[in-house]
């Protein structure tokens, strides 16, 4: 009995995938540089408010040529509480002999009678300190300003190290302008004062920093916002 003849089907090509149009595909690229950016930008944000932070928690009292005292407000010749944190800071780590010499540094905002650099001075002298261990610095009206301006005189002395005496969350940035400025320096913070006193406060000074040391780090320019000039 004969079998019926075999039959084979057509071979049947798959249909061709669609063509992604070329828009579709820049957006995706764009969609992933912009998250690839945005993640990137966290990392820098939130590594740079880690520093901040350690070095916030840092206390150098390593023996240096000078202790400088970074200026805030004084009002008639009298410190703010800031100042005066900063001021008894550095008369303790003189005390201490972590240095002969103290720097204040700080000019005069218009209208005022005195500068930073000069009440601090007084202040530093009324609370025991010899005239002569202090030198002055009457200039600066904000902190990049302030630094170079105490870099000149410190090199003008023949003085090269220096232990920076701020606000616990202003000391990284401080030591990154002096470093910058040429001179070998480190942080001793207050852990007194209005800067320090509420979680608020310190939050806030963190984020402060973090925005302001990024953006000297950026362009090399002064950082100090409003909030800082007038404490």
């Amino acid at each position: 009995m004969n079998s019926a003849p075999s039959y084979d089907p057509p071979e049947v090509s798959p249909p061709p995938a669609p063509r992604r149009s070329l828009g579709a595909t820049v957006g995706r690229w764009v969609t992933r540089l912009v998250v690839g950016a945005v993640l990137m930008g966290i990392v820098l944000v939130g590594g740079t408010a880690v520093r901040v932070w350690q070095v916030a928690r840092i206390d150098d009292t390593t023996a240096a040529d000078a202790i400088v005292v970074l200026g805030a407000a004084q009002y008639d010749g009298t410190p703010s509480s800031v100042f005066e944190s900063r001021l008894e800071q550095a008369r303790r780590l003189y005390e201490q002999g972590v240095a002969s010499t103290i720097v204040t540094v700080g000019g005069k905002q218009d209208g005022d009678e005195y500068t930073e650099a000069a009440s601090g001075r007084n202040f530093l002298i009324d609370q025991g300190v010899p005239g002569a261990a202090i030198v002055a610095v009457e200039e600066g009206s904000d902190t990049l300003l302030s630094v170079e301006a105490v870099s000149r005189e410190m090199h003008n002395r023949g003085l090269h190290s220096a232990v920076l005496v701020s606000d616990p969350w202003h000391s990284l940035r401080t030591r990154t302008m002096a470093r910058d400025a040429g001179l070998d320096a480190w942080t001793a913070p207050t852990r007194q004062g209005p800067a320090v006193i509420t979680r608020e406060s310190q939050l806030h000074g963190i984020t402060r920093e973090t925005g302001a040391l990024l953006w000297y780090q950026l362009t090399h320019f002064s950082s100090d916002f409003q909030y800082t000039a007038g404490q």
